[in-house]
C-alpha cells in the first residue's frame, strides 16, 4: 500500500482513475497488434485480484509525457522497433521514477527490441528474472516460470529484466507469448487452459507493477 501510494503521488491521473496503457512506437513494429488483450487482461484482474483498472486502455507514445499517467505500460510486435533520443529519454526517465513496462514479444521483434533497450539503458544489461523473483509468487504462483502459449522456436519460455536498486521496472517476455493468450478466445482458438494461465501471469505483472 505504502509503494501504491508513492505511485499515485508519481502518476496524479491515477487517483482519477487506475489505467494501463500500450505503447506505441515507431519502426514499423505492429504495436497495435493483439488489440483485445489489455482490456481482457483488465477485466481479469479487476474480478480476481480487486484492482479497478479501467477496461478501455489507453495508447501511448514513448516519447509523450502522457506516459507518466500510466503505472503499468504494455508493448508488442512483431518487427522493428525504433526509439528517437526523445523517447530514449522519456522512458528512461519513466522507468527511473517509478513506470513499469512489460514488452512481450509476439514472434519477430527479439532483435530490434535487445537494440533499443540497450539505448534507453547503456550501462546496464538485460538479465534473466529467476523463478524465484516474486512476480512468479503471486497472487498466482508460477513455480517454474512463464507459462508457455504459443509455439515459437521450440525454446523455452524466457523473462528478461532490467533492475533498478532491486526493483525490476522492464520486464521483457519471450518465447512465451502471454498477449496473445489475453486475447479474445476465437482469435486464437486457445484452450480456457491456456488462456487462464496468460491471464494469472499477466495478474502477477500487473500487480508486481502497482505495488513495488
Amino acid at each position: 500500500m505504502k509503494k501504491l501510494l508513492c505511485i499515485l503521488f508519481l502518476f496524479p491521473a491515477l487517483a482519477m482513475a487506475q489505467e494501463i496503457a500500450v505503447l506505441k512506437y515507431s519502426g514499423g513494429g505492429d504495436w497495435y497488434g493483439n488489440p483485445t488483450s489489455l482490456p481482457n487482461l483488465a477485466k481479469f484482474c479487476n474480478q480476481n485480484i480487486n484492482t479497478k483498472l479501467n477496461s478501455r486502455t489507453a495508447t501511448v507514445e514513448a516519447g509523450s509525457p502522457e506516459l507518466f499517467s500510466y503505472p503499468f505500460v504494455h508493448m508488442t510486435g512483431h518487427g522493428n522497433v525504433v526509439f528517437n533520443d526523445n523517447d530514449i529519454v522519456n522512458l528512461r526517465n519513466y522507468l527511473t521514477s517509478g513506470g513499469f513496462l512489460h514488452i512481450d514479444d509476439n514472434y519477430g521483434m527479439d532483435q530490434y527490441i535487445r537494440r533499443e533497450i540497450k539505448k534507453i539503458f547503456p550501462d546496464k544489461e538485460l538479465v534473466q528474472v529467476p523463478v524465484s523473483h516474486e512476480i512468479f509468487k503471486g497472487p498466482y504462483s508460477f513455480p517454474k516460470g512463464l507459462p508457455k502459449i504459443h509455439e515459437h522456436d521450440n525454446k523455452t519460455p524466457q523473462a528478461w529484466g532490467i533492475f533498478i536498486e532491486g526493483r525490476l521496472v522492464l520486464l521483457y517476455t519471450l518465447e512465451t507469448d502471454l498477449g496473445d493468450g489475453w486475447e479474445d478466445q476465437e482469435v486464437h482458438n486457445d484452450p480456457k487452459e491456456v488462456r487462464e494461465k496468460a491471464l494469472k501471469m499477466g495478474a502477477n505483472i500487473v500487480n508486481y507493477a502497482f505495488n513495488n
